[in-house]
């Protein structure tokens, strides 16, 4: 038989991708407003708990508006990207980057979320960081929400709750689209749409102590997402005949716990209701299973006249993933679970964990591209995938991170075959290619960059950039398409 030998294309795009609430600082600069993020407090590991991670309440919006409150606030921080754009596009460039995932602040373009007229300041910013890019030849890939739904839509309207916030999302929208339109190409909706219904506020802006139905509001929500992101995507195509759209969906792949049918059937639930996103997004209409989800959880989407068609009309391009783990579904509650945040699972003991409790998978990778592909049949782009670590500075300023380094090739490697399967693959983007605030824990300790950023979880430090050996492996890989890991 003849050896098979699987192959990046060559145009296969590689970078990295980040969020500007966890990068950017500056949140109280160039006239931007606030944001959700901005409210996400950071709780050091030994107090924290399922209940706290990442779920905020009126009475600590009301705290932090005041001044009552003495918690600290990373995400407003970030690492000062601000400021230090030019240093860091140039560091990414040092590695060979083709591609680099950023999403704009829609608070920093409209403050309040519903604003008329967009800020000059913000707009200019992002001016800048894709001349920057530009400059070496990066091509931006852009996120529109990325957990940063304006603070002026959820004193409004509840967030996403609210259907009035599609219009100033189109808003928003077709603004960078026509400022932007000769810069950026590809773009994505929403950053893993799928994380209102986990995490509201995260998601979508959205106080779940003022609902009376949490599970009604989420869902709620998450309905005016798919009509905003539709309409987006039909102002896209109208501004930017080349542009395309991308939705965005955190991959939680789920495999039967054992062989019992009852396992099994729970993997085939778990796996649906969260493809269920996709199918909306790349189908256009949602589908028949999610019928008794619904019903069993007393939720009744609310539509106005039109939706559907909008839905079905204009679907997204291309597909975009995050990848960090697999799950276990059981039919019983009962047995050894993970630590992961927000995706807390049975153990799986054919798998290694992180430091955070996340399974490692990188077959599992191969597994939901395959799956992905084969349901769709539209390109797929890897947006984020990566290793939280601690990491030890030396003595000498060297950081040895091989434990990144062995979990990207894992993955890198298991991706390549993917594409040998026949996937339609269009680039990889590990996740945060420089140190950043954490997203769920708001740490810095929780580091996945090839980057080292000198700060720590108490806002300490130089922000000095430093190369980790990672930086010099994911170079040469990225020089030789993937060949040299």
């Amino acid at each position: 038989m003849t050896q098979f030998e699987a192959k990046f294309p060559k145009n296969f795009y590689w970078g990295g991708a980040t969020a500007a609430n966890q990068i950017e600082g500056g949140f109280d600069e160039g006239g931007k407003g606030l944001s959700a993020a901005d409210f996400v407090e950071y709780i050091p590991k030994d107090q924290r708990t399922k209940d706290n991670a990442m779920e905020i309440t009126s009475e600590q919006i009301r705290k932090a508006l005041s001044g009552e409150s003495t918690a600290r606030y990373p995400k407003r921080e970030g690492i000062d990207f601000y400021h230090h754009y030019k240093e860091d596009i140039a560091l990414l460039a040092e590695m060979g980057f083709t591609a680099f995932r950023l999403s704009i602040h829609w608070a920093r373009i409209f403050p309040n979320g519903y604003d008329e007229e967009p800020n000059e300041a913000g707009l200019q910013f992002y001016d800048n960081v894709f001349a920057e890019l530009k400059k070496y030849n990066i091509e931006p890939i852009v996120t529109l929400s990325h957990y940063e739904t304006p603070y002026g839509l959820t004193e409004k309207y509840n967030g996403w709750v609210g259907r009035e916030v599609i219009d100033h999302f189109v808003h928003y929208a077709e603004t960078v689209f026509t400022r932007y339109k000769d810069k950026v190409q590809y773009w994505i909706s929403f950053n893993e749409i799928n994380m209102i219904t986990i995490s509201p506020f995260t998601g979508g802006g959205v106080i779940s102590d003022k609902e009376a139905n949490s599970m009604q509001a989420r869902y709620q929500g998450l309905h005016h997402q798919f009509v905003a992101s539709s309409l987006a995507t039909k102002k896209l195509h109208e501004i930017i005949p080349d542009g395309k759209m991308g939705c965005m969906l955190a991959r939680m792949s789920h495999y039967p716990n054992t062989p019992n049918p009852a396992d099994v059937i729970k993997a085939q639930k778990d796996n649906q209701e969260n493809l269920f996103f996709t199918d909306v997004h790349v189908r256009g209409e949602y589908p028949k299973y999610m019928d008794r989800f619904f019903i069993e959880n007393n939720i009744e989407i609310i539509k106005a006249t039109g939706d559907d068609e909008i839905l079905m009309q204009h679907p997204v391009d291309y597909i975009t993933i995050s990848y960090y783990m697999s799950m276990l579904s059981s039919a019983s509650p009962e047995g050894e679970r993970t630590e992961g945040n927000l995706m807390n699972s049975l153990k799986n003991p054919y798998l290694e964990a992180s430091e955070w409790g996340w399974q490692i998978d990188p077959i599992g990778l191969r597994v939901v591209l395959n799956e992905m592909y084969d349901r769709y049949q539209v390109p797929i782009f890897m947006v984020e995938n990566g290793l939280g670590a601690y990491d030890k500075v030396e003595e000498d300023g060297s950081i040895h991170d091989h434990y990144r380094i062995d979990y990207l090739r894992k993955h890198i490697e298991q991706m390549k075959e993917a594409v040998g399967d026949g996937v339609e693959l269009m680039g990889y983007l590990a996740w945060g290619p420089i140190d950043l605030v954490s997203m769920s824990t708001s740490e810095m300790s929780k580091r996945y960059g090839f980057i080292y950023v000198d700060k720590d979880d108490e806002g300490n430090g130089s922000l000095e950039r430093s190369r980790k050996d990672s930086f010099y492996w994911y170079k040469k890989a990225i020089e030789s398409n993937g060949e040299v890991l």
